[in-house]
């Protein structure tokens, strides 16, 4: 609204002040909004998801495999009275324990510390922009 006339400072009262122009943005890393970190955390997610899982199924697919396809295997005894295939199924339980271990083992070494560097970031974000 300003010409090259009129003086820096308002005339009137209720004349609305000239816009500033924006502060200009530091080119310093914005840690919430960075991708790469949550990308990193998605993907120790990931992977952390598929081991446990490719455990557990992995061997159900086998059992399962065994059972349609070997069943001499599966009927022969291991020692008197305990068939191949009554063992190969009590033993799921334990896989599934390795499973459920291997999960929280890949969570402490992995994921947990990248979403705590992520959590601490975020605090320090808030706590400056709340400090502005």
């Amino acid at each position: 609204m300003a010409s090259a006339s009129s003086p820096p400072y308002a005339t009137y009262p209720w004349q609305p002040e000239e816009p500033q122009p924006p502060a200009p943005r530091s080119r310093r890393r914005e840690t919430l909004g960075h991708h790469s970190d949550l990308r990193i955390l998605r993907g120790a997610y990931r992977r952390q998801r598929r081991v446990a899982t490719l455990t557990a199924l992995g061997y159900f697919m086998l059992f399962l495999l065994l059972s349609a396809f070997a069943p001499s295997f599966m009927t022969s005894e291991v020692t008197a009275g305990l068939p191949a295939g009554l063992l190969l199924a009590l033993i799921q339980l334990p896989v599934t324990w390795l499973a459920i271990a291997l999960y929280e083992r890949t969570a402490r070494r992995h994921v947990d510390p990248i979403a705590d560097r992520i959590r601490k970031e975020a605090e320090l974000d808030a706590r400056r922009g709340a400090a502005r």
